[in-house]
């Protein structure tokens, strides 16, 4: 079934129009009249705007084709086809006109029709044809505007792919090279000055050459982790689990590593097990979400981490008295190698809250940063008890 518009304010002109479509196969047709161009416009729009007010998909539309004469009550010339390729942009136009102008027919075509019809020439095969011709050129044209919208995200993706791996070496070549050199000057001192260090000093040099080392090790883990989900080759594996307990012992592990300069308190409210999460995601998500507490508090604040279990969803809580995130930071938090402006000389590589959303998103939950600068940051994380 195809259904046409018919824009014409002329009683005598649209009688003429229906007729010769009864003289065709009437059950392949079916025609709306309409005599100003607001109510064709509003006609085509009608029960197609979806909650973003855009017709997006050509195949949604109410009309097949429109007949469209030019001079309206409320419209004259080629305004009226502008004004109406504006508002419904993916409905093929067939312009009606009393005027022989071939002038204005090249005109009209350039704004989009796809054909123009002499009223006084119209026959049934004329505008059989007319109508054919301009459902297969609209359709033609649908499918170059879709190859040319994936042609034009593909090449999106093949820039961001650039930036991304642009990104990648400068920050590779800068978190390595600065545990690189710590190491080499460390071993450097060892080696040629040996004899002149005291014990204590030799061990100063190796821990710094250890925790260089570890810095290192860190850096390939998240890079290993990233290329992971990547690739969708990272593995869910939930299993039962005592969340207090975890959560528990992973806060007595970051006491034990802050000692006395930062403050961590763990609280949780609620029946929290049996939860069915995987432990190794988990620990993937807190252990960053406390560095990072850590790492941008100032000494001797304190840090909350907190958990409440109730209809079956675990919140989780990260609150910290640090610095802050800029608010114009804060919607690219959870981009790949993306740091905040404020970070200054604090060492980080921009993975740990892509790796974060990562595992919250694997399991099926949710994530959530409130924060202000110089007064501190709150993550939130809602994850069900039992993800499968």
């Amino acid at each position: 079934m195809i259904h046409i518009l018919l824009v014409e304010d002329s009683p005598t002109d649209a009688r003429l129009l229906r007729q010769i479509f009864l003289r065709t196969d009437q059950e392949n047709w079916r025609m709306t009249h309409v005599e100003r161009l607001y109510e064709a416009i509003n006609a085509s729009q009608e029960d197609l705007k979806s909650g973003d007010s855009q017709i997006e998909n050509h195949k949604q539309r109410r009309f097949d084709v429109v007949l469209l004469d030019l001079s309206l009550p409320d419209s004259t010339g080629l305004d009226t086809l502008k004004e109406y390729r504006a508002a419904v942009p993916n409905v093929p136009v067939v312009v009606l006109t009393g005027l022989d102008d071939e002038e204005l027919a090249l005109q009209a075509l350039a704004e989009g029709a796809q054909d123009y019809l002499v009223k006084d020439q119209i026959t049934i095969q004329l505008l059989m044809r007319a109508v054919r011709y301009a459902l297969e050129r609209e359709e033609i044209l649908n499918k170059l505007r879709e190859s040319e919208e994936r042609s034009r995200q593909a090449l999106l993706k093949e820039q961001e792919l650039n930036e991304l791996k642009s990104n990648f070496v400068a920050m590779v070549s800068h978190e390595f090279r600065n545990p690189m050199t710590t190491i080499r000057t460390a071993l450097e001192i060892i080696e040629y000055n040996n004899d002149k260090l005291t014990d204590e000093q030799r061990t100063k040099y190796f821990d710094r050459v250890q925790n260089a080392i570890k810095q290192m090790l860190q850096l390939l883990d998240e890079i290993l982790f990233l290329s992971k989900t990547e690739a969708a080759k990272l593995q869910y594996k939930p299993a039962l689990l005592n969340l207090a307990n975890f959560c528990s012992e992973l806060t007595e592990i970051f006491q034990f590593g802050a000692g006395n300069q930062h403050i961590i308190t763990f609280t949780y409210q609620g029946e929290c097990s049996p939860a069915y999460m995987d432990e190794d995601l988990l620990n993937c998500i807190f252990t960053n979400l406390l560095s990072n507490a850590i790492k941008y508090s100032p000494e001797q604040s304190n840090i909350q981490f907190d958990l409440i279990c109730q209809h079956g969803i675990a919140t989780f809580s990260v609150k910290d008295q640090g610095r802050g995130i800029p608010l114009k930071d804060q919607p690219n938090l959870f981009q790949t190698f993306y740091r905040a402006s404020n970070v200054h000389r604090v060492q980080g590589t921009g993975l740990g809250l892509a790796i974060v959303k990562q595992c919250v998103d694997i399991h099926g939950g949710e994530i959530q940063i409130e924060s202000q600068q110089n007064k501190g940051t709150t993550v939130i994380v809602t994850l069900p008890l039992h993800h499968v």
